[in-house]
């Protein structure tokens, strides 16, 4: 297991980050210790959640049960300074959720003060804006994408403001780090650009999306990552389990995400089975794992900080986390690059 640094924070987290949305609903609390507990013994020391989770499916009667999860596996492990911990404040949009209504500086504070209950701690390491306020391109809304629309002066004070509570926040040595989520290069940059200005915290994160399907991230915000110092947390690797091959040809299989979620956040759609089958084909060729490959190919990217798995089983997650013992050749970076330019947005 390597580790990285979480921007300029001198924070160190595994390559591999522990994922947790599907904990509470899919997955019981005995799982998710049992999850925990093998990652660890393997060299993770970093686990992500949301005081939104569990995700399969949302629902206002589950809503924070993912952090009450962890919080139990904490308080019985002990040795908190060894686990670097994330954890989300919601965007606008779940009206159980602070009425749906956008973050504001006092929805913050009270968000983190639930999370740090339900995680019994007193102090988060990374706390991020799980999406922004404003409009974004991110939950497949590239297609009705459209920033003209946004006020300037608005988006900015509302910017400054969020980053003044997280300030606050940092000074009470309740957040350590902060990060953002589902986010533009502009938006980062703003962040960045107020906290030069008025002495608040850098952002040292963006957790977005990215996988072999969806690879937005290597334009713009690879640069601002490499000039900046700001890393990625890919979520999704694996396309919400399309790219381990068992969805192809119609497969549903019992309790698995599909079979709950319906169409995986709008990923299953008939343009990635053609991706799909091709990156299992590739990775077949060569004697690996797809999902495997598919974590190695993020795991061996400039701008990643760390790529956070997310399974429902041990052997999923015994799987994911043995994508990082794996350097891909030159033939199959070839045909990854090949494929991509095939299937350059098929989700």
């Amino acid at each position: 297991m390597r580790y990285n640094t979480l921007g300029r924070t001198g924070i160190k987290v595994s390559e591999i980050c522990v994922g947790t949305m599907t904990w509470g609903s899919q997955n019981t609390q005995t799982e998710a210790h049992g999850q925990l507990n093998y990652a660890f013994d393997h060299g993770v020391n970093f686990v992500d959640t949301a005081e939104l989770y569990p995700t399969t499916p949302l629902s206002a009667e589950t809503y924070g049960n993912t952090e009450r999860i962890i919080g139990n596996w904490l308080a019985a492990r002990g040795r908190r300074d060894d686990v670097v911990l994330a954890t989300k404040v919601a965007g606008p949009g779940r009206p159980y959720i602070r009425d749906g209504g956008p973050m504001t500086p006092e929805g913050i504070e009270e968000a983190l003060n639930g999370s740090l209950k339900r995680l019994k701690t007193d102090y988060v390491d990374l706390y991020q804006l799980h999406w922004p306020n404003r409009g974004h391109y991110h939950f497949r809304n590239a297609w009705t994408y459209d920033p003209s629309r946004q006020d300037q002066e608005h988006v900015a004070a509302d910017l400054k403001a969020i980053l003044d509570k997280l300030g606050e926040l940092v000074k009470a040595g309740k957040v350590r780090a902060i990060g953002l989520s589902n986010e533009t290069a502009w938006g980062t940059m703003k962040m960045l650009d107020l906290a030069d200005r008025y002495g608040l915290p850098r952002v040292a994160t963006i957790q977005n999306e990215y996988n072999l399907l969806y690879r937005a991230y290597d334009l713009d915000l690879a640069e601002l990552s490499h000039h900046e110092d700001v890393g990625l947390l890919a979520y999704s690797p694996l396309a919400a389990g399309l790219l381990t091959g068992k969805y192809l040809e119609g497969a549903k299989p019992a309790g698995s995400r599909l079979s709950i979620n319906g169409d995986l956040g709008g990923r299953f759609t008939p343009h990635q089975e053609p991706a799909v089958a091709a990156y299992v084909a590739l990775a077949r060729e060569h004697g690996l794992d797809p999902a495997q490959m598919a974590i190695a190919f993020c795991l061996a990217r400039p701008f990643m900080a760390s790529v956070i798995i997310g399974a429902t089983s041990m052997e999923q997650l015994k799987t994911d986390i043995g994508g990082t013992g794996i350097t891909l050749s030159q033939d199959v970076m070839n045909g990854i690059r090949r494929l991509h330019r095939l299937y350059p947005a098929p989700i």
